[in-house]
């Protein structure tokens, strides 16, 4: 059951770094809690292909935790990155209880897709695709890897906003300033330079971390309002 695997990251999954990174994301979510505020300078997100390696077998850990699988203790290769944000609507609401996933290859460029694997170099303890209900403010959390790029596409993560059974969005995040974004056809195929922006993302250093963890935000913007 989905309500079984999305809830926020356990004490088992935990790091370093966490809570004050939590602390944070919470004082940037009551920034924008003001339904409809700053409407007007909100730019939608667009949308983006699927691509071919949404996960054709899914594993049996979907929750919002990609670097630990069940009970493992062996975590994921790669930059650990803490992915937050809030799904809105056209008015600048937040959307609550809605589903967001997010998928995305591993440090050695693989997905977890039969047809999406880097031979058998795969991260076995990489989860590879999670899964996340909205809260009140329409926040969101996940704890996964920086993106890598592979052969024919810049580093990115792939997202999908769904509610009640229906997909309401599909699209791709990007590495903020990373120049292979400018070389991306999927990402070049979004002439309108305000919607560029919005997919890019800062992957920066997280206060105080001992680990060299990263946080991220990417707010999604939906062209909807509550009752679309």
């Amino acid at each position: 059951m989905i309500q079984r695997n999305i809830h926020l990251v356990t004490a088992r999954k935990s790091m370093p770094g966490r809570r004050d990174f939590l602390a944070r994301a919470a004082f940037g979510a009551a920034f924008l809690a003001v339904p409809g505020a700053f409407a007007e300078a909100l730019t939608q997100t667009p949308k983006q292909t699927e691509g071919p390696f949404y996960p054709d077998h899914l594993p049996l850990d979907t929750d919002n935790d990609l670097l630990i699988l069940n009970n493992s203790l062996t975590p994921a290769v790669g930059e650990v990155t803490y992915l937050s944000g809030r799904i809105l609507d056209a008015k600048g609401d937040p959307l609550r209880g809605v589903e967001v996933e997010i998928w995305q290859c591993d440090h050695e460029g693989s997905y977890l897709h039969s047809k999406g694997q880097s031979g058998d170099k795969r991260d076995q303890n990489f989860q590879g695709f999670g899964r996340f209900l909205t809260g009140e403010k329409g926040e969101y959390l996940f704890r996964t890897i920086k993106p890598v790029s592979y052969p024919g596409r810049s580093p990115h993560i792939h997202y999908k906003v769904k509610a009640k059974g229906r997909d309401l969005l599909v699209t791709q995040c990007y590495i903020k300033g990373d120049q292979r974004n400018n070389k991306d056809m999927v990402f070049k195929n979004i002439k309108d330079e305000k919607a560029r922006a919005a997919i890019e993302v800062d992957f920066v250093p997280m206060k105080n971390a001992k680990a060299g963890e990263l946080s991220a935000t990417f707010d999604i913007v939906l062209s909807l309002t509550p009752e679309g």
